[in-house]
């Protein structure tokens, strides 16, 4: 049912002040004008609120249900909306983005950067968290738009690709396969590899493209992020297969990246918004400029090898 608002506010200073003279002047309202939006309010939820006489004002059972449940989440709702009002007079605003670690950690801080130049007076949220739980976080509205890899069964949010990168092996500088211009599957099996955990959308993307093969391969130890791949993959301890990205993101100089064949593996990174719903124009400018940065940036040498 549609919620009358009106209605309700106008109940609940009836119920607080116990006078309909007292709740129309406080509404800024005649008395005749406070009576009728009660009778329609009474009307359409099909029960009487107030028991009025000519000397007072009491509540019946169904008034005093709803005037204890529906107070103190009024109260929260205008208060929220007062704490935008004063925003807006002082001219502030804010941006919540979803963004992918390996996105977040290489190319987010100088975008802000440049972000902050021209608009000096927004904030910015980052949720720098997994491919599902950006999507989720956008679905539910705490995120205006998220930076993740693009997946086909999310009807409830628009879908724009960005950008493909491929899956590399990432080594450390002093093994044997640092120099190599490429490497084959094949010639990872019998080496000890790092992968991430099956909840992730990269892990994912691995599985489905190796099927059974990917039980040939010595999997010695699982983690939950890149990074920790990446920091076991510069001790020495293995070798992982991750997205371009991570390895950038790492910014280590004892990793290396070689691209992997047969099969190459690759991801598509999209922006993904909530069907119907615009952004702001904060968000726009930060989207714009994010799109700009990623078309400048060069082909992945990994995804043409």
């Amino acid at each position: 049912m549609a919620v009358d608002f009106l209605g309700l506010e106008a109940f609940l200073s009836i119920a607080e002040r116990g006078s309909f003279r007292k709740a129309a002047a406080h509404l800024n309202l005649s008395q005749t004008g406070l009576s009728h939006r009660i009778r329609k309010f009474e009307d359409a939820l099909g029960c009487r609120l107030l028991a009025r006489t000519t000397r007072q004002v009491t509540l019946t059972p169904a008034g005093l249900e709803l005037a204890g449940r529906a107070r103190a989440p009024v109260e929260t709702l205008v208060a929220v909306l007062a704490e935008l009002r004063a925003g807006a007079g002082r001219g502030e605003q804010s941006v919540t983005i979803g963004c992918l670690p390996t996105i977040a950690v290489h190319h987010i801080p100088r975008l802000l950067v440049e972000f902050a130049r021209t608009h000096p007076g927004v904030t910015v949220k980052v949720f720098d968290n997994s491919a599902s739980e950006i999507a989720d976080s956008v679905a539910r509205g705490e995120a205006e738009f998220g930076i993740t890899i693009v997946s086909a069964n999310r009807w409830d949010l628009d879908i724009v690709p960005l950008l493909t990168e491929a899956f590399v092996v990432a080594c450390p500088r002093a093994h044997d396969f640092a120099a190599r211009q490429h490497l084959s599957w094949s010639e990872l099996e019998g080496q000890p590899l790092v992968r991430v955990a099956p909840h992730t959308g990269n892990r994912a993307l691995l599985d489905e493209a190796l099927g059974a093969r990917r039980d040939a391969m010595d999997w010695h130890y699982e983690v939950q992020h890149l990074a920790t791949a990446i920091s076991m993959v510069e001790s020495g301890l293995a070798l992982a297969v991750v997205p371009r990205l991570a390895v950038d993101a790492s910014g280590s100089p004892g990793v290396v990246a070689v691209p992997l064949r047969d099969p190459a593996v690759m991801r598509r990174l999209g922006v993904v918004s909530r069907r119907g719903v615009p952004l702001s124009p904060a968000a726009e400018s930060l989207l714009a400029l994010l799109r700009r940065h990623f078309r400048a940036r060069p082909r992945d040498r990994s995804a043409a090898a």
